[in-house]
């Protein structure tokens, strides 16, 4: 993971630190300090074997879907990996008496219960339970987090996960504006279960052209610096 510095400036491998999965402690014990929430990370990777990225972003399009009580629906063919619902983690309710309230996932049990958040309850075999029912969990207050078994899938769901919330605002707010103006509008088409289960499919090996331009979209934009 990046060292303590703003993940855009990362600019050569002496920003990144190694971390062990089982505490989130750093291999090298003189590694530079890093950030507090790595163990959104680890504890995900513990728990899920399937799970190989993990992302956490603070969008502000997706907060207020964490606050609001409006459920987030996938809207498009892109979010299909939303599924049937997304859940919200409610930090509050697994404090500790001696835990900071910040919201910040400060320390391994913490991170433990976020992680169980992408579970589903009906899933009890050993199997089952090694793989996380939700690819989206969002955070009260805080943002999301996202899970995925490559780089490049989870940082397309990470995207698309914020173009739904743009998506559904809109939609919510033209509703709104249509109803006030006296007409009465029909229900937001969401996407249908099986539309939902056909689109992730699809979007498992959709990323790809999605990648390239991101990835070019990095190489020519003046922000990123490459030192060796």
């Amino acid at each position: 993971m990046p060292r303590n510095m703003a993940p855009a400036t990362i600019s050569s491998p002496q920003d990144l630190v190694e971390y062990h999965v089982s505490d989130a402690s750093a291999v090298d014990t003189s590694a530079p300090a890093g950030y507090i929430e790595r163990y959104i990370h680890s504890e995900m990777y513990k728990k899920y074997s399937t799970v190989n990225s993990v992302i956490h972003s603070h969008a502000s399009d997706v907060v207020p879907y964490s606050i609001s009580a409006v459920p987030m629906k996938p809207c498009l063919h892109m979010a299909g990996f939303l599924g049937t619902s997304t859940p919200v983690y409610d930090i509050a309710k697994h404090y500790q008496p001696d835990d900071i309230r910040d919201l910040l996932i400060r320390n391994a049990p913490l991170g433990e219960s976020l992680a169980s958040c992408f579970c589903d309850s009906q899933r009890t075999s050993p199997a089952e339970q090694n793989e996380p029912a939700h690819s989206v969990v969002l955070m009260r207050g805080h943002g999301y987090t996202v899970v995925a078994s490559s780089i490049e899938q989870c940082v397309f769901r990470a995207i698309y996960t914020k173009e739904n919330a743009i998506i559904q605002t809109a939609s919510l707010g033209l509703r709104a504006a249509y109803q006030g103006n006296g007409d009465t509008a029909p229900a937001i088409q969401y996407l249908q279960d099986d539309e939902t289960a056909g689109a992730l499919a699809m979007t498992q090996s959709a990323w790809g052209r999605a990648w390239g331009l991101w990835v070019r979209e990095v190489e020519v934009a003046t922000l990123y610096v490459r030192d060796g």
